[in-house]
């Protein structure tokens, strides 16, 4: 069986230049957050399924309207390099725009970002990851999903600059992603769940 890419020390600093040559050679991927590298641990069935859910509804909603939806596997530069994340559903309007030309694998310019939350992640995902995601300048919206429970926070970023909390428990409930010009209903975002 292969090796990880990585075999760093948690303590030993890594180069953002050093993290991306090492995650393009990677087996697994990781997050990189000023200088040290986090593995991604797997997703259990229901996490899948609303990302799968929500990833469907997007498409079929955004695939004449100039955005495009991409899943978990997709890099995001936060815009000071102190940091590289794989959001769980991202959505691009526009010409997406990366950090290399020559490889167009890690964007800069998410419209709307979303997290599937997990009792491990939860937290982070919530504060400190959501302090990093402010800091991309096309990012209008950040929605997270709970995938024990039916709960979604809808962050939205509005005219004066300020983030916005919109939250539901409600499945009858319809998510107003205003970012990419969509509503989708929640008992279609938890479906099967």
């Amino acid at each position: 069986m292969a090796q990880p890419a990585f075999q760093t020390e948690p303590t030993s600093y890594v180069s953002p230049e050093e993290y991306l040559r090492l995650e393009r050679e990677a087996e697994f991927k990781h997050e990189y957050f000023q200088g040290e590298t986090r593995a991604m641990a797997g997703a259990g069935y229901a996490h899948n399924l609303i990302c799968a859910n929500l990833t469907g509804e997007l498409y079929s909603r955004l695939r004449s309207q100039g955005c495009s939806v991409v899943s978990s596997d997709q890099r995001l530069q936060i815009m000071s390099g102190s940091a590289f994340v794989y959001p769980d559903l991202t959505v691009v309007c526009g010409k997406p725009e990366f950090n290399e030309e020559k490889k167009p694998d890690t964007l800069l310019n998410p419209t709307l970002l979303v997290e599937v939350l997990s009792p491990t992640t939860s937290q982070y995902d919530r504060s400190e990851k959501f302090m990093l995601y402010r800091q991309v300048p096309s990012l209008r919206q950040y929605l997270t999903l709970d995938a024990q429970a039916i709960h979604a926070e809808l962050h939205t970023l509005d005219d004066l600059g300020r983030w916005v909390l919109t939250e539901t428990r409600d499945l009858s409930a319809t998510l107003d992603l205003s970012s990419i010009g969509c509503q989708v209903p929640l008992a279609e975002v938890y479906a099967g769940v």
